[in-house]
């Protein structure tokens, strides 16, 4: 095919455009990759200092709800009506203080009566002892004294007219008749002697007994009434304040139920569970701060109670946490977050707690330290103690190492890195 010839110059122009192209692309595409080779790699700014040598307190977090020193929710015994209330929510109340009566108008009359039993018996019981028992025991006695005088009588009786009898003074008939008297009166004497001695050791004791017995029957079942008597009335058994009153007077109270409920607040207590090893170092009496919604800055405690057992389920040590509350500004119930602090270590390498981080798994522990040719690198370490400032390094750091303990989070091995504010990094990548 032949071409126009007005093509021919167009042509012959683009062919020569092409090599002139591919030259020019020739000599920028080296340039270009020069350029991207000689990219200086980015630097991160981080804070850094070196480990520090000195005291470091352990400090024992866990969360924990305040409960009241002491509380009672009190029951009635009986089932009955309210009469009356005494005190209200929030009510102020001291140890003893009637809080409330229930109707008690048939266990008032079964009082009484169980006390005029007890009266009469009582009554009973001085007659008994005061004057049946000591007649009868008198009596047994004199008859005693009666037949041993008779049964004296009849043998001297005897002794005479045998006497008599062997002088011929006497028939033997008179002899026979002394003799059979005094067999008569030893029998009198010996049925005295075992009924006097059965009523010293037997009866006179068992008549006191019998008679002590009807008086404390009569005494407990009075004492019963009394007491069923005693539980429509509703007493505090501690000094605290009322927080809880659900029925109102005329309702009917179930015996088992709570009625009223007095928490003692002038104290709280909040309980911890923490791990054994934490539990060894404290002490009762250690410091302690709690924070507490809605409260500025931490509330003091101290440690009053350590248990001595392990908590079966969770394996941890229950720690209580006493904070007064004189002037009731903490309420019970509350949700706090407790730091007690625990044993102190001198002299010991710490560094910053955020400086501190870990592996993905979890296992180990690491610190980046920056190389003198100001590259970051990850040493692993092993921790001691720790509080929310500052960690106590075991192994794995000197002295001399820079560690980064701000920026470090996401930096890779061999980062270069330089100390300075964080804002500084924003500026050098513009």
């Amino acid at each position: 095919m032949i071409n126009p010839p007005s093509l021919l110059p167009r042509l012959a122009s683009r062919a020569l455009q092409r090599p002139a192209l591919l030259l020019c692309a020739s000599l920028l595409l080296p340039l270009g990759c020069k350029k991207a080779e000689e990219a200086p790699a980015p630097v991160v700014a981080v804070q850094a200092a070196h480990p520090v040598q000195g005291n470091i307190h352990e400090q024992i977090a866990a969360d924990a709800i305040l409960s009241p020193l002491a509380q009672a929710a009190i029951s009635p015994k009986v089932s009955a009506p309210v009469k009356k209330f005494y005190v209200q929510r929030g009510s102020q109340v001291h140890e003893g203080e009637l809080l409330a009566t229930l109707e008690n108008s048939d266990l008032s009359a079964a009082a009484l009566d169980n006390q005029g039993s007890y009266t009469a018996a009582q009554a009973t019981f001085d007659t008994a002892t005061k004057a049946t028992a000591p007649e009868d025991l008198t009596k047994a006695r004199l008859d005693l004294a009666q037949a041993k005088a008779n049964l004296d009588l009849a043998q001297s009786i005897v002794t005479a007219r045998s006497q008599l009898f062997t002088q011929g003074a006497i028939p033997g008939r008179e002899l026979d008749t002394a003799k059979a008297a005094l067999v008569e009166s030893q029998a009198t004497y010996d049925i005295a002697k075992e009924h006097f001695d059965s009523m010293q050791s037997v009866s006179h004791k068992a008549a006191l007994e019998n008679a002590q017995g009807n008086l404390d029957s009569a005494k407990g079942k009075y004492l019963g009434a009394q007491a069923e008597l005693s539980y429509t009335e509703i007493r505090s058994p501690i000094a605290g304040v009322v927080t809880d009153r659900p029925l109102f007077a005329g309702e009917t109270a179930a015996a088992g139920t709570p009625l009223i409920t007095v928490m003692d607040t002038s104290a709280l207590i909040a309980k911890l569970h923490i791990a054994q090893m934490q539990a060894q170092q404290l002490e009762i009496g250690a410091p302690a701060t709690l924070t507490v919604p809605g409260v500025a800055g931490p509330v003091p405690a101290k440690v009053s109670l350590i248990s001595p057992a392990l908590d079966p389920g969770s394996t941890t040590v229950e720690v209580w946490l006493r904070v007064e509350n004189a002037r009731s500004a903490l309420k019970a119930g509350t949700p706090v977050h407790a730091s007690i602090q625990g044993r102190t270590i001198s002299n010991a390498l710490t560094v910053p707690a955020d400086a501190i981080q870990s592996s993905p798994d979890g296992s180990s522990k690491f610190v980046m330290v920056i190389a003198p040719d100001s590259t970051a690198h990850k040493h692993t370490v092993t921790l001691g103690i720790q509080n929310a400032d500052a960690v106590q390094i075991l192994s794995g750091l000197t002295p001399a190492d820079m560690v980064i303990s701000t920026g470090a989070y996401g930096l890779d091995e061999n980062t270069r890195v330089k100390i300075g504010a964080a804002e500084d990094s924003g500026k050098d990548a513009e």
